[in-house]
């Protein structure tokens, strides 16, 4: 079986997997971690979804062969100013329901603050709208993510 180095959260990895393993199977089973969740599997629900380099995408689609010598940060390792500032907005909002999707919702919302320190409600509409939420909590995440916003203008 071929194995791969990647970095996994800060820390190298090597992973022994066929080429076409799904880099979520990697993130769940190889390395244990199990906050990024399975959805549909086709990359259309957000719930896998990951920082590869620090560009937000979907883990269950992206093979582990395209990863040799990235990056790859999970909801267990995201950090920094905004990632705290959204963690903090989302738990002054409320937001989880069912809590499943929201391991994604966190990951592109910050993602989307460290593009767009400012963003409007398009943005926030445009950098979220593959994240589907089955409890429809898109109008409290909307508002923590411009919680999170102002925050981080103020430190």
């Amino acid at each position: 079986m071929p194995a791969y180095d990647i970095k996994l959260n800060g820390r190298a990895m090597r992973v022994e997997a066929e080429p076409e393993t799904p880099l979520l199977w990697v993130i769940r089973e190889a390395a244990g971690l199990t906050g990024t969740k399975f959805g549909c599997g086709i990359a259309q629900c957000g719930a896998c979804t990951v920082h590869l380099d620090g560009t937000p995408l979907r883990s269950c689609s992206l093979p582990v062969s395209a990863l040799e010598g990235r990056e790859v940060t999970t909801i267990e390792g995201v950090a920094g100013r905004e990632a705290e500032a959204v963690k903090e907005a989302w738990v002054a909002r409320d937001v989880p329901q069912c809590g499943y999707c929201q391991s994604g919702q966190v990951m592109s919302a910050v993602a989307l603050l460290r593009e767009v320190p400012k963003p409007t409600d398009a943005d926030i509409d445009g950098a979220m709208a593959g994240n589907l939420c089955r409890c429809a909590t898109y109008v409290r995440i909307r508002a923590a993510i411009h919680d999170a916003a102002r925050a981080l203008e103020r430190t």
